[in-house]
């Protein structure tokens, strides 16, 4: 028996309605439950296959619970040590390497010296800080934030100098961000689950809260919603989450990446509206299930982003997108609101599924480097080989570092007649080859068919 908890706690509607719905589809094998915990052994993972974790950024308990039972073969999600190390600047400098567009951002030193640090643990920090540079660089309004924070809380708009010295002080030992603000015409909050399933909900954070999903808005263009679309997928892949929202403010047709780094998003009916919490009630479930098969006892089962895989490569992480635009002093409107939305009209649905199944992610390319022959890999012929390449795959390094969901997106992308090959042992194969192990990957090759 696969059993599939989830972690929880002020929140009921969407626990609940995930375990009837798992449980509704009456999978042999698969169940559904609330976590119990009565005690917590080192090494031991419990009996849960599959943990959904939806409050452990607010008991540390249930965090170090958590990363007990990843370490012993528990599928978390999210990655509860990722999410441990993750913090909202370091985001925004990823996007920067990933090439999604974000504003512009610095970092602030705590307004009071932490606890137990004396002026001598800030020896290395310049005074009086740069201001007048920073201020040239954000512009106002501005935005000022917790690097680390969420929840929109301790969030404040800025208006000038003045301003922010006297809302600086009271920011006491938080660790603050100053960012650019971004005029938007258009607003989008999006889930990602999976890494590879995308769901758009235009929304209008300037709204009363009851009123900011917005249900029956102006059309948004196809292309815009790809580049939306192509966006999420890569700040997902990047940071490896497999439960996410990502939201963007639009101005003048670049969405720019406003707050991605929601590893608990709101999915409260009352909150996001009925399609939208039907969207990620079905997919989580789904999801889950998919996790909980694909489980394999005794071994780690979590999900690590592609910053963290490339890392342990020594490769660089690089841009997968056209060059971002500069972001221009006050070229920015974030509002400070919480994240709680409402859903797309069926129409605007249907149009964004139909732009996401036409658009694979774009996947990143290593400059300068001889295309290989990838048709020696088993599983694929020339065909195949050319939708590799238009996807941006050309060596055996590059299909390597590619996920599975990555290459399924492609092969569907490319038709009916590829959606039905199995790239699952194509990394492993591509690693081999790129390694010239080739004698290894013969022996791999001869246990395999057509890839499988």
């Amino acid at each position: 028996m696969k059993k599939i908890g989830i972690l929880f706690g002020q929140e009921n509607t969407y626990p609940w309605a995930f375990i009837e719905r798992v449980n509704s589809k009456n999978i042999p094998g698969i169940i559904a439950e609330p976590v119990s915990i009565d005690q917590v052994r080192q090494g031991d993972s419990g009996d849960y296959a599959v943990i959904i974790d939806r409050i452990s950024q607010d008991v540390p308990f249930y965090r170090a619970f958590l990363k007990n039972a990843a370490i012993s073969g528990t599928a978390v999600i999210n990655n509860p040590f990722w999410w441990s190390a993750d913090e909202k600047f370091f985001n925004n400098a990823l996007a920067l390497k990933l090439g999604v567009p974000v504003p512009n951002t610095v970092i602030l030193p705590s307004k009071v010296r932490p606890d137990d640090t004396s002026e001598n643990s800030f020896r290395n920090l310049k005074f009086p800080h740069a201001w007048d540079a920073i201020f040239e660089y954000i512009g106002f309004p501005a935005y000022m934030k917790p690097h680390a924070g969420g929840g929109w809380k301790s969030v404040y708009k800025i208006h000038d100098r003045a301003d922010f010295f006297e809302k600086y002080a009271e920011t006491e030992q938080l660790v603050m961000m100053l960012q650019s603000e971004v005029i938007f015409d258009e607003y989008f909050r999006c889930y990602c689950i999976g890494g590879k399933y995308v769901h758009i909900m235009p929304y209008e954070p300037r709204n009363p809260h009851h009123l900011r999903y917005v249900i029956d808005g102006p059309p948004t263009s196809p292309e815009l919603l790809a580049k939306v679309h192509a966006y999420v997928l890569a700040l997902n892949e990047g940071l490896g989450y497999d439960f996410n929202t990502v939201e963007f403010g639009v101005q003048n047709g670049v969405p720019y990446a406003i707050d991605f780094c929601n590893p608990a998003p709101d999915a409260d009916i009352q909150s996001v509206g009925a399609a939208n919490f039907e969207w990620v009630v079905e997919t989580s479930a789904n999801y889950a299930i998919e996790r909980a098969f694909a489980h394999q006892n005794g071994q780690m089962n979590l999900t690590w982003g592609s910053f963290v895989k490339t890392a342990i490569n020594n490769k660089a992480v690089t841009q997968k997108f056209e060059d971002q635009p500069k972001v221009e002093k006050k070229q920015i409107s974030e509002t400070s609101v919480e994240k709680t939305k409402t859903p797309l009209s069926i129409e605007s649905v249907a149009k964004v599924e139909k732009v996401e199944k036409k658009i694979p992610a774009t996947k990143t390319k290593t400059v300068g480097t001889a295309k290989d022959d990838l048709k020696r890999i088993e599983g694929i012929g020339p065909k195949i080989e050319e939708l590799l390449n238009g996807a941006g795959i050309h060596t055996f390094t590059q299909l390597s570092e590619t996920n599975k969901s990555h290459l399924e997106d492609i092969l569907t992308a490319g038709g009916k007649r590829f959606a039905i090959h199995n790239p699952g042992s194509w990394a492993q194969q591509a690693g081999l080859a790129a390694d010239n192990k080739w004698d290894e990957l013969k022996k791999l090759q001869d246990i395999l068919v057509a890839g499988k």
